[in-house]
Parts: C-alpha cells; sequence; structure tokens
C-alpha cells in the first residue's frame, strides 16, 4: 500500500482491539454533592460516524481529528475494516485507508449493535454499485424505521431488495433524482447526501434536517470535491461529481454531551465551565435552562452555567433542529423531576422514547404518561435506588436524577452511556461528583 508522506503508515489493529468491557459495568453514584471546575466537551458522536461512513466514497487515506472515544466509533471502525479498510485511531485522530475494498457486506453482528452502521449503505451503493449491508439495530426503544434511507436510494435508481434481513444492491448506478423527505431525517438526509455526491447528474433533497452534524458533513464533503449546494437550508442541490479526494476534517463538539452537562449544573444548582463548545449550536436547550432559572454566559467555544438553588417547571416541544433536541428530552425530565412546579414535556420525534420514565420514578420523580406527552410533577427531593439503564440518552438522565438523589444510586447496563458519552464518569469526577465504576 503506498502511503503519502506525512501519513504514518496505518495499522488497523489499533481499531480493533477491544475497548474496556462495559457490558457488565454499573456507576455507583453518592448524590448531594456540588459540582465546580471546567469540563472539556468532546467531539460529536453523530457527526463522527457519518463522516467515517463517507471515507468509503473516496480511495485513498483520510484523516478525522476530535473523533470521541466511544464504543460506537470503535464499531464504525470495525465496520469499516470488514469492507477492507485500514484504520488507526490513536487518541482522538483516526485514519482510515479507503484505497482497496475488499467486501461491500456489512455483517448483521456489527451492525445489529449500532443503527449507524447504514450510513456505509449509501457510499458503497456510490463507489462499488453494490452492497449488503444488514438491517440496523441499536437502542432497544421505539421502531425507526429505514424506509426513508431506502425510498431515497430507490428514487436514484437503486434497486434494492431485503433479503434474509439484510438490504442488497446489485450492479446499481445512481443518478440525480428530486426526493423530498416525508419527514426530517438527519440519519436519511446524511444517507443520501452522501449518495448524491457520486450519483450521475443532480439531486435535489427537500425538508432535509439542518443539524449542526449534517451541516459539518457538507460543509467536509464540499472540501474534497463534492458540489453541495444550499448547505445549512432545507433544501440540498448535489451536482455528482466522478471522483472525490479524501477528507481531512475535524468533527465538531458534541452538542448533546454539551446540554448534557448544562443540565447536570442546572440539577445540582452548581456553577461549571464547558470548554471546547459551540454554544450556537446548543440554543434550543440553552434557553430552556435559562427559563428553568440558570445563568448562562456563552464566549469563545465556552460556556459557563450557574444553576439555581432549585430550578423552575417549564414545558418542553422536542422538535427538529434548531428547536429542542430529542436527543436531551431525558436529560431534560430529570432536571424538571426535580423542579418547583408541573412541567409538561413532548416528544415530537420518537412518540415511544421513555423508557427513562419507570427508573426516574423508582428514584422518586412524579411523572405521569399520555402517549408521547409526559406530565411531570416537581418534588422536593429523589432518593437514591438501584435502576438500570435502556439506552444512550436514558443513562444520562439517570445519571444526573442520580447526582441530586440522597443517598446511593446504582446503575447498571452502563455500556449504553459508553456508546455515546466519552469518559462521562471520569469527567464528572473532575468536577467534584461522587462517582464510582464497578463490575457488576
Amino acid at each position: 500500500m503506498d502511503v503519502t508522506p506525512d501519513s504514518p503508515t496505518l495499522d488497523s489493529s489499533t481499531a480493533t482491539e477491544p475497548a474496556r468491557s462495559t457490558t457488565m459495568d454499573a456507576l455507583i453514584i453518592r448524590g448531594g454533592r456540588r459540582l465546580s471546575g471546567r469540563v472539556e466537551i468532546s467531539g460529536a458522536k453523530n457527526a463522527a460516524l457519518p463522516m467515517m461512513a463517507a471515507t468509503l466514497l473516496a480511495p485513498g487515506v483520510h484523516t478525522l481529528r476530535n473523533v470521541p472515544l466511544l464504543s460506537d466509533t470503535r464499531t464504525m471502525a470495525r465496520v469499516l475494516e470488514v469492507l477492507g479498510a485500514r484504520v488507526e485511531l490513536r487518541g482522538h485522530a483516526c485514519k482510515i485507508d479507503t484505497s482497496n475494498l475488499t467486501s461491500v457486506e456489512a455483517p448483521y453482528d456489527l451492525v445489529r449493535t449500532m443503527r449507524a452502521s447504514i450510513y456505509v449503505l449509501g457510499p458503497l451503493l456510490a463507489r462499488m454499485g453494490a452492497a449488503r449491508v444488514s438491517l440496523p439495530g441499536g437502542c432497544a426503544w421505539g421502531p425507526r424505521p429505514v424506509n426513508l434511507h431506502l425510498e431515497g436510494l430507490a428514487a436514484m435508481g437503486a434497486a434494492l431488495e431485503l433479503d434474509h434481513g439484510y438490504i442488497v444492491g446489485r450492479e446499481v448506478r445512481l443518478a440525480g433524482a428530486d426526493f423530498t423527505f416525508e419527514t426530517v431525517s438527519v440519519g436519511a438526509t446524511a444517507q443520501l447526501m452522501m449518495a448524491a455526491t457520486l450519483a450521475a447528474g443532480t439531486t435535489t433533497l427537500g425538508n432535509v434536517a439542518i443539524e449542526p452534524d449534517i451541516t459539518a458533513l457538507a460543509v467536509a464533503l464540499n472540501a474534497c470535491g463534492a458540489r453541495i449546494e444550499g448547505v445549512g437550508s432545507r433544501t440540498l442541490t448535489i451536482h455528482g461529481v466522478k471522483g472525490l479526494r479524501p477528507l481531512d476534517t475535524t468533527i465538531i463538539p458534541d452538542r448533546i454531551e454539551g446540554a448534557t452537562f448544562l443540565a447536570a449544573a442546572a440539577v445540582t444548582g452548581s456553577s461549571i465551565t464547558l470548554e471546547r463548545c459551540d454554544s450556537g449550536h446548543m440554543g434550543a436547550a440553552i434557553r430552556t435552562l435559562e427559563q428553568q432559572g440558570c445563568e448562562i454566559l456563552a464566549g469563545n467555544a465556552e460556556v459557563t452555567i450557574t444553576g439555581p438553588r432549585r430550578p423552575a417547571a417549564v414545558d418542553v416541544t422536542t422538535e427538529p433542529f434548531p428547536g429542542f433536541p430529542t436527543d436531551m428530552q431525558a436529560q431534560i425530565m430529570s432536571v424538571c423531576a426535580i423542579a418547583d412546579g408541573v412541567s409538561v414535556i413532548r416528544d415530537t420525534i420518537y412518540l415511544d422514547r421513555f423508557t427513562h420514565v419507570p427508573e426516574l420514578v423508582r428514584l422518586g420523580a412524579d411523572v405521569r404518561m399520555d402517549g408521547n406527552i409526559a406530565t411531570v410533577t416537581g418534588v422536593e427531593r429523589l432518593q437514591g435506588a438501584p435502576v438500570m439503564a435502556t439506552d444512550i440518552r436514558a443513562s444520562a438522565a439517570l445519571v444526573l436524577a442520580a447526582l441530586v438523589a440522597e443517598g446511593e444510586t446504582r446503575i447498571s447496563r452502563i455500556y449504553h452511556l459508553d456508546r455515546g458519552y466519552e469518559s462521562l464518569d471520569q469527567k464528572l469526577l473532575k468536577l467534584g461528583a461522587s462517582v464510582e465504576r464497578i463490575q457488576e
């Protein structure tokens, strides 16, 4: 393999080394401590995963910086390796050599652990003209069909079949098409945008997602030679090109991790400063926390928050960006659980994303559910108890509730947490929380 002089030789073994085993880990949190200090926000998981998949579009050595160290990014690295890429993860730097792909199959054993693995489908079809990708798995809550991915690719000429749990495409030649999303979908927007970069002709995508992760992907692809117009708007026009150069980009800060730390300050009445973050990406969460009585000062790549003695109740409705993110719905519920008054939380994105509710109730929260609407009557105090994590954001919500609960809370199955948050327990420990990771 030829490697450019300024690129180190790639060693795929570093990507396949297993991460610290977390399948039997639990967190023990003793609540009641105030937080203080500074915390660095990691790179965004939801930006890193499609960016890693996008390396399949162009042969060569790709460089990604500020990649978060998560089980999900390691899983995506393994998916790429199965396809023939060579991946090197050193700290937060990732080099991916996609010069010689040897397979178009993303197997069930990997894809079932992470829904974002389906991102490889469009790039494989665009570059290789074929793909065999397992239907995805991931978090256990709610049906999240991939129909928008498949309908959009079909509009671009991909005759896809479902074969024993796999999405299969053979001898595909993608062509430009007009496609409008019935509902805003971050994943499907990224999928079709990547595929369209190499399709013959012009593709127009309507009602697209405008999350920062999507904008960052479009900007990175354009820097590699793609011709994507309308970046940041609800309509993308993509003129297909014959080839792209390798990616060389830095992953944006994780706005959900940042907002989660803001919520941690709010729920504990603490003052902390977030470093290496983008306040503009967290606008809806910041406005909501300000309504709850938080004082928030946004600076240059920093945000300082001081939480109130007790948060005020607030009504929240999740919406596509720039609205309040569904990925913060569970965490804001933990803040509302100890708020003064009655809060109403509606999730319009995922109607049944409420597996955290029974666990919060175990900690003493007063939550009543009616379909996709949660009515949260704030209580003066929560009490520690053994609880179980069910997905990434539910895990974070339980951590926030445990930080303020009286006594000890034991959170089991925190491998969910490690999928989406880099060293959350260690970061909280440095801020003064009482957090211990144990093996169950």
